[in-house]
């Protein structure tokens, strides 16, 4: 398998095993110990594979039915981006907001880096001001002052 493949399905496995079907067991094969996760939004920066497993437990309490699209993916060697989108409904507290029962839908994006079929670095950036305005937090951009989501 080349390179890119193992990457594709590397990530294929991540996104689909882990979020999807919640099997935070193989966090320990994909990542590696010393992975670093760069997400400004969601942690900042935290290390290795147990702080991987609790954001995933962090966003799936928050959102029991979240689900990861894989929109698109591209990359060479040991460098991979995946255009994503997650949906779910907020069902317990996130980001200190508690549960709204509202539905979201966000997209972002991940870079990772891989080195001997696991994941080394993941650099994250998604939506965080499109989610807050689908929970009712933030207005929209352009919308006045106060009016948020409904």
């Amino acid at each position: 398998m080349s390179a890119d493949a193992e990457n594709k399905a590397i990530i294929r496995q991540l996104y689909e095993e882990v979020w999807n079907k919640r099997r935070l067991e193989l966090v320990d094969e994909i990542l590696s110990p010393s992975h670093a996760l760069h997400d400004p939004n969601a942690t900042g920066s935290a290390v290795g594979p147990e702080a991987y497993k609790r954001l995933v437990t962090r966003f799936i309490t928050a959102f029991p039915d979240l689900r990861f699209i894989i929109e698109d993916s591209f990359g060479e060697n040991e460098k991979l981006a995946i255009a994503w989108t997650i949906s779910g409904t907020h069902k317990g507290e996130f980001m200190g907001i508690p549960a709204t029962n509202k539905k979201v839908s966000v997209d972002g994006i991940t870079i990772i880096h891989t080195v001997n079929a696991k994941v080394m670095d993941s650099y994250v950036s998604w939506d965080v001001w499109g989610l807050m305005h689908q929970l009712g937090v933030v207005p929209a951009f352009g919308e006045p002052k106060g009016v948020a989501a409904r």
